[in-house]
């Protein structure tokens, strides 16, 4: 019997696959909510069993608003992955931010309003999940550590804004987003990292800077970003490398017991229908 594997990969914009995977299958996954962008697929890399599944769909036919994050998160839940890294292009709001960069964001701002948010959405069940920290500190930690280790130029920190897209920024949008703070800018972040939390999943970003978003010099464009990302894909995927061989999955962290104390409505209260749409989530807590 194969094992479940532990860590997923989520690739976005430049990384629809990873090279040196062995015995691999594919997995189509149907869930609550929908079908996922991709069909996952699992392999063995590095001694570890891992997936991936392609963010925006084979082909990349599936633009930003339109990613069904909550059946991405669910369907990885559901194959037993506990490690997710989310694989993005990002744009930068800071001059040392420098294209080609890598940066492992530490906090996140959600500026889109087009996503279902969380699995908590409808009435009948009320969940407050806490976010504070919407990237897992100890598993960014780990991601960092193989990103310096596959060679990359990595920074370790900084505010991702998450905007709704397909478009890029105005300028003035941009340059708003810099008076605020934030350090690098895309379409994918969020709701994914808060769904993540509410499956109770270690997630982290490796943000590939690929621009200057439009404040600075030169304006993003499509072939600004791709020709980056092809750049920088191999060490992307040196990077996934090295960190399914050295993964440390007994990190202290407490992605795990996120749900613990965030549920809200009295057991007694919920539905039969809810409780089996959300039994992935929330078995361990409610009697059933």
């Amino acid at each position: 019997m194969k094992q479940n594997p532990e860590l997923a990969v989520i690739g976005g914009s430049g990384l629809y696959s990873i090279p040196g995977l062995k015995n691999i299958s594919e997995k189509s996954v149907t869930t609550p909510f929908g079908e996922p962008s991709s069909a996952v697929v699992l392999g063995m890399l590095a001694g570890r069993r891992i997936a991936f599944l392609a963010r925006h769909g084979v082909g990349h036919t599936i633009p930003p608003h339109h990613v069904n994050y909550r059946a991405n998160i669910y369907a990885l839940k559901s194959l037993g992955v506990r490690f997710v890294i989310a694989v993005s292009a990002c744009g930068s709001l800071r001059e040392d931010f420098v294209p080609g960069n890598v940066v492992i964001p530490d906090q996140l701002f959600d500026f889109t309003d087009r996503h279902p948010r969380s699995f908590f959405d409808d009435p009948g069940l009320v969940a407050h999940v806490g976010v504070a920290e919407p990237f897992c500190t100890a598993f960014s930690k780990q991601l960092f550590k193989a990103c310096k280790a596959a060679k990359a130029k990595v920074h370790f920190g900084g505010s991702y804004i998450t905007v709704e897209g397909p478009r890029f920024s105005t300028r003035s949008e941009s340059n708003n987003f810099r008076s605020w703070g934030h350090s690098i800018i895309g379409m994918t972040s969020s709701p994914e990292a808060f769904l993540a939390r509410e499956a109770e999943l270690c997630y982290a970003v490796m943000a590939h800077v690929t621009d200057y978003d439009v404040w600075h010099e030169e304006p993003v464009s499509v072939e600004m970003v791709m020709n980056t990302m092809e750049k920088n894909l191999e060490l992307a995927q040196e990077a996934i490398r090295h960190l399914a061989a050295d993964l440390n999955v007994k990190q202290k962290c407490d992605c795990d017991t996120a749900l613990a104390n965030a549920l809200v409505t009295n057991p007694k209260h919920i539905s039969k229908s809810r409780r089996k749409k959300l039994g992935l989530l929330l078995d361990k807590y409610i009697n059933k």
